[in-house]
């Protein structure tokens, strides 16, 4: 059986390689500059010898599994790239998040980009930092409704493929969002991760604060992952800032209404960031803290062990079956 592959992001060290579920790893950026800020890499469902991996002077692209690397010319240049989306239905169809704040799509697998009608706030109050698209949600019934969060401007969907947006932030516990999450169902529920809590919805008009802060330690909430092969699991990323010196993995049985605290063995050493998962790898969930230690639990996510290896800071990370 084919072994996966994994690949991570850091900022100052480019991308990362593992051949052997995250027991070793090699640097994997001939063509990216080694030192690279990488915040977003995907996969492309169709062939996983194709990665694109977003740093912040443009995408970058490999056919080979990271053998080499070559710059995706388009308006991109230049730009620092925080998320990557790729439809799972339609491989060809691609969206990607940038800093400062738009959105672009490309319809023939990265060749041709377009920058998409989308208003998007050009600054945040005080001025501390410049909005960024931090996540993109296709949705997995139709890959024509999509889903983007902006720190610090709230959360957009369109329904026709990224041609229109809509604003959706009543009752938003903040505007800050970090992570989103589709479960698939009727009705359908959308959940976030903000800088002060977990939202919800489940008619995509107005969003319900679960006060987070009742059952974890922290109300910091960077990632939401649900996973539909593990019990129907909602996981939790959180801690105490960004990047924090602690934080935790949690996770809910009940859409999120309540959590209980994954055991790592351990407090990580600052916020969990984020997960990955892949449908075709049974079993394996992967987190990691922003301050560079990964998890990894091969039983969808029942128990977890803190790998030997550690980055210095990690914005990413990605598994190709």
């Amino acid at each position: 059986m084919k072994q996966p592959v994994m690949y991570i992001g850091t900022i100052g060290q480019s991308v990362w390689r593992s051949t052997d579920l995250g027991d070793s790893w090699k640097r994997a950026s001939n063509g990216i500059f080694a030192e690279a800020d990488i915040r977003a890499i995907a996969i492309d469902p169709g062939n996983s010898s194709v990665v694109f991996a977003g740093t912040e002077n443009g995408l970058y692209r490999t056919a080979d599994g990271a053998e080499t690397w070559q710059l995706v010319d388009s308006e991109m240049n230049g730009l620092q790239i925080w998320d990557i989306e790729i439809s799972e239905k339609n491989p060809n169809t691609i969206f990607v998040g940038t800093c400062p704040s738009d959105l672009f799509k490309s319809t023939d697998g990265g060749k041709t980009w377009i920058c998409l009608d989308v208003e998007l706030a050009d600054e945040c109050a005080g001025g501390a930092i410049i909005p960024r698209v931090t996540s993109i949600a296709i949705d997995p019934e139709d890959d024509q409704i999509v889903y983007a969060g902006i720190e610090i401007d709230g959360f957009r969907r369109s329904t026709d493929g990224g041609k229109n947006w809509e604003t959706i932030n009543e009752g938003l516990s903040s505007l800050d969002i970090h992570g989103i999450s589709v479960i698939p169902g009727h009705p359908k529920k959308i959940i976030v991760a903000t800088n002060n809590d977990v939202c919800r919805t489940d008619n995509l008009k107005y969003w319900t604060p679960l006060t987070v802060k009742d059952y974890l330690p922290w109300s910091y909430a960077r990632a939401v992952f649900y996973c539909p092969n593990g019990g129907n699991r909602v996981y939790l990323g959180a801690g105490n800032g960004p990047p924090g010196n602690e934080g935790g993995i949690f996770y809910s049985v009940d859409l999120g209404d309540s959590w209980e605290q994954a055991e790592l063995g351990m407090m990580s050493n600052s916020t969990i960031w984020n997960f990955a998962y892949n449908g075709n790898v049974d079993d394996l969930i992967v987190a990691y803290s922003v301050s560079g230690q990964i998890f990894r639990s091969m039983d969808h996510g029942n128990s977890w062990q803190k790998l030997t290896h550690e980055f210095g800071e990690v914005r990413a990370l990605a598994i190709a079956s």
